[in-house]
């Protein structure tokens, strides 16, 4: 759901984009990307840092939030500072979100659980119920789903981009698109050209989006249009500030080597 904004009015036709799309949740994508599989994609924030080398960031696209994303969610039987030593399972979906709740135990709960990798896309959802554990972080859709439950599954719940924001005070910056740098700059150009076009009628539509979103989850059509209100595509000087705040302490932490940004060179 959180990319229909961008890519709403190619899949309508409305935007023309000279290219094949391949779907896929981050994780997915990611992997393509680093195997030089696509040339341009949406990725998580932590695979930029990963290899920044390999990519160059599209300028003024993300997927962003400057307060609750309401779609990357920490649910727990006990409060988040005393899961230190207790069985919590991560999405193996999403790199960032895995590295951000990393990130908030050591520096804002100051507990150490054990991080268990696993599935927690909506057709998991039930599955997970029967698995041993004290929290487990969900993103996307299947977030929202748990959260607009009628009988809470769990007493607590922290929105990662909440608790980031209060910790920072800044935004946080899930995904970003890149290009290969090995891509042809005019058709990369071209494509990023066509996704600002479409990101754009998306941001004009949310409320279009928003029906579609309902239909294709069973997510109330009012919480599908909050959500997407609530995110942010363009990657402004405040974005920017979050991002390289996350990747300076993900640089501090040994997770990935220093780097630069470095963007595709005109628009």
């Amino acid at each position: 759901m959180n990319c229909y904004p961008v890519y709403g009015a190619v899949d309508r036709g409305i935007v023309p984009l000279d290219a094949d799309i391949v779907d896929g949740v981050p994780t997915t994508l990611n992997q393509l990307m680093a195997d030089g599989a696509l040339d341009v994609s949406v990725v998580s924030a932590v695979e930029y840092a990963r290899d920044p080398e390999r990519y160059l960031l599209l300028p003024d696209l993300a997927i962003s939030c400057d307060g609750p994303v309401r779609s990357v969610m920490l649910f727990a039987n006990q409060p988040a500072p005393e899961l230190g030593g207790k069985r919590v399972l991560v999405s193996r979906s999403s790199m960032t979100s895995v590295r951000l709740v990393e990130m908030l135990f050591r520096n804002v709960w100051h507990a150490m659980p054990q991080f268990v990798l696993g599935d927690a896309e909506v057709s998991d959802l039930a599955r997970l119920a029967d698995e041993p554990h004290e929290a487990r972080l969900v993103i996307g859709d299947a977030a929202l789903m748990l959260t607009g439950a009628a009988k809470p599954a769990y007493p607590f719940a922290y929105d990662l981009g909440t608790e980031w924001k209060r910790w920072t005070g800044l935004p946080f910056v899930f995904a970003v698109w890149v290009a290969q740098r090995s891509a042809p700059v005019a058709a990369a150009l071209q494509v990023h050209a066509g996704l600002i076009a479409s990101r754009d009628w998306g941001l004009g539509h949310r409320d279009v989006l928003a029906e579609q979103a309902a239909v294709a989850t069973g997510v109330p059509r009012s919480t599908c249009l909050d959500y997407l209100s609530g995110l942010d595509y363009r990657l402004s000087y405040q974005h920017l500030a979050g991002l390289t705040e996350f990747y300076r302490r993900l640089v501090l932490a040994g997770e990935v080597p220093n780097g630069t940004l470095a963007f595709l060179g005109a628009a």
